[in-house]
């Protein structure tokens, strides 16, 4: 049977693109294999054999396998193609598909997350391996920046998604100026105003961008190899870590070199700093 099933399941993936009859047929065939070998194992059970003699790995595998033919009975009855905390791997069933929409990949599996940036240093706000709206995050991200800093940021810069209606409210009542266009028509003589101030947000808000660019060619990030969801969550968060790190280091590095062309050279050192009133947060 087993090699039945494998020989039914390659018959249809080497097709260009299967028809819905076709491939609900196929998955009416595999789920009837897997029912056979569940079934085997429960007769096993009845008949005096116990679980406890699997290891570990075994015995959660086998959990998994049993929630995962539960789901997709469950859609192939229902004829529909979504459930709550759908499993699509057996060695990490904590792995949600998550549907982007992006040209080459419009489904991408992994963790999701909520990141800020003050100053080019990356905070990881939110983590979580199920799907979730970001605009959500955007009055918690505020308030963790208040908590960190003491006070509320100038600016937040951030993505079209985060500009709801509550969120709009929410930084009008702390005085807060939030990036992009506001809603309404603007006046003729203040559109050109307006197009320039979106051009210096965008500016601000691609640091943001750029860590994400950094984290996945430099430290890996995009292809996190840990199998646990507590230890990809670890190498997420120690991620975040060293590129602050090293942002840090790059400004030790810069200051020791002004240093050394002050005590050589009579090198005048000016530091400017921004007023506390005056900080800017880029969130994503």
């Amino acid at each position: 049977y087993r090699q039945e099933a494998r020989q039914a399941y390659l018959s249809v993936t080497k097709q260009r693109k299967a028809q819905g009859k076709t491939m609900r047929k196929a998955i009416r065939k595999q789920l009837s294999y897997v029912k056979r070998n569940l079934a085997h194992i429960d007769a096993l059970v009845e008949a005096g054999a116990t679980l406890s003699a699997l290891d570990k790995q075994l015995y959660r595998k086998l959990l998994v396998i049993a929630e995962l033919y539960r789901q997709q009975q469950s859609m192939y009855d229902q004829r529909q193609h979504r459930i709550d905390d759908r499993i699509v791997s057996l060695s990490q069933p904590h792995i949600r598909p998550i549907v982007r929409g992006k040209a080459g990949t419009p489904v991408e599996f992994g963790a999701k997350f909520s990141a800020s940036c003050v100053d080019g240093n990356v905070f990881l706000d939110r983590l979580s391996w199920d799907n979730f709206n970001e605009s959500g995050d955007f009055i918690t991200q505020v308030e963790q920046f208040k908590q960190r800093f003491g006070h509320y940021p100038e600016s937040v810069h951030a993505d079209q998604i985060y500009r709801t209606r509550a969120n709009r409210a929410f930084c009008r009542e702390r005085g807060i100026r939030l990036s992009g266009k506001p809603l309404g028509r603007p006046k003729a003589q203040d559109a050109a105003e307006i197009r320039k101030q979106v051009r210096a947000d965008a500016a601000v808000r691609n640091q943001i961008e750029g860590k994400f660019g950094q984290g996945k060619r430099r430290f890996s990030l995009g292809r996190v190899m840990a199998k646990l969801a507590s230890t990809a969550e670890c190498t997420i968060a120690i991620t975040f870590l060293v590129m602050n790190l090293e942002r840090w280091l790059q400004h030790l590095l810069f200051v020791f070199f002004e240093v050394l062309f002050w005590l050589k050279g009579g090198f005048e050192l000016h530091r400017t700093r921004r007023q506390p009133n005056q900080w800017q947060l880029a969130i994503a």
